[in-house]
């Protein structure tokens, strides 16, 4: 049997659909698994290990958005159609028009989704739409693809890919005395962000329990981190990494904070002991899941809702820095 998954999401999105592929992959480890995924998050699946997928289709989608209509563009999205025929079954775990357009290129007559999926033109192109069971997206990504493939599954922890070469160069760095903390502002949009100031006030804290604290950065100038670099008082560092370079370093992390955000939900599939901020989004639908401890902080005033506002989310402004203090106590408390 050959199965192509297509989720080509944020990183959290991707991070919440392995589970379901993993128990497949236990499931079924004679199957051929082939996963269709952005160019930015394909070392979550694709190293010199890989435990879960037999083989990576990348695409560029920040270029597709960014240039429509341009020639390489419809020559990325048309590849696919090279494919047909080619797999037994195709699976839009994503539900978008782009995800099932390039799942119906791929799959033929034997495309699977969500009957009632993000977008719902996508529904049109499915040959099987699966009605969405569970409430947390992990559960509900496990219901999909085994109803899609007849095969009964229970969400699995999932080893990540491994990259040898980025693995040995943070083992051999020398500026990462333990234990570490990993902070980690910033998230789809702003009203995810919990205030730089209490990130900085709580990296104090932590420097003063013994902590190393670095604030994760995608880039040198990214603003979030900066601030709450300026806001620790020296307490902790910026510390910039790709997808490659973060998987290894929260690899030797001991505690990771953050939002509602792709690295949380890495740090937490590592199995990292993390304390996960959450305002307008709901964590019964979209915590973090992993095998590690993990806390998770929401406070009463914050409502849900997934409209990407920029303006401050009032319940996150109530959580303090002490609260999460208090927290991370906790969770390492039951770590031990």
């Amino acid at each position: 049997m050959r199965v192509l998954i297509v989720r080509i999401g944020a990183m959290g999105d991707v991070l919440h659909a392995l589970p379901a592929v993993a128990a497949l992959r236990a499931a079924r480890p004679d199957w051929t698994i082939d996963w269709v995924i952005d160019t930015r998050w394909r070392p979550l699946l694709a190293g010199d290990r890989t435990p879960v997928v037999n083989g990576t289709y990348a695409v560029d989608t920040r270029r597709w958005k960014e240039h429509p209509l341009a020639p390489a563009t419809r020559n990325d999205f048309l590849q696919f159609r090279h494919l047909r025929r080619s797999y037994d079954l195709v699976v839009d775990m994503q539900g978008t028009l782009r995800s099932a357009a390039i799942g119906w290129l791929a799959g033929d007559a034997h495309l699977a989704g969500y009957s009632d999926p993000r977008e719902s033109f996508a529904a049109r192109l499915y040959s099987h739409c699966v009605p969405r069971q569970g409430v947390h997206v992990v559960d509900q990504a496990a219901a999909l693809l085994s109803q899609a493939t007849g095969v009964p599954l229970t969400p699995t922890p999932a080893a990540l890919a491994i990259d040898d070469r980025t693995e040995e160069l943070t083992a051999l760095r020398g500026d990462i005395p333990r234990p570490l903390a990993m902070l980690s502002p910033g998230g789809g949009w702003g009203a995810k962000h919990w205030p730089p100031a209490r990130f900085g006030a709580l990296a104090i804290h932590l420097h003063r329990l013994g902590f190393h604290v670095v604030v994760n950065a995608p880039r040198s100038d990214d603003p979030d981190a900066l601030a709450v670099v300026e806001a620790s008082k020296g307490s902790a560092h910026l510390n910039v990494s790709n997808v490659a370079e973060l998987i290894a370093l929260l690899r030797r992390t001991d505690l990771f904070i953050g939002g509602d955000s792709g690295p949380t939900h890495l740090a937490a599939a590592l199995a990292v002991p993390t304390v996960a901020l959450f305002g307008p989004t709901d964590p019964a639908r979209n915590g973090p899941w992993g095998p590690g401890p993990i806390r998770i902080l929401r406070d009463p005033a914050s409502v849900t809702t997934y409209k990407r506002s920029a303006a401050p989310d009032p319940g996150l402004a109530n959580i303090s820095a002490e609260t999460v203090l208090t927290a991370v106590r906790e969770l390492l408390d039951r770590a031990i």
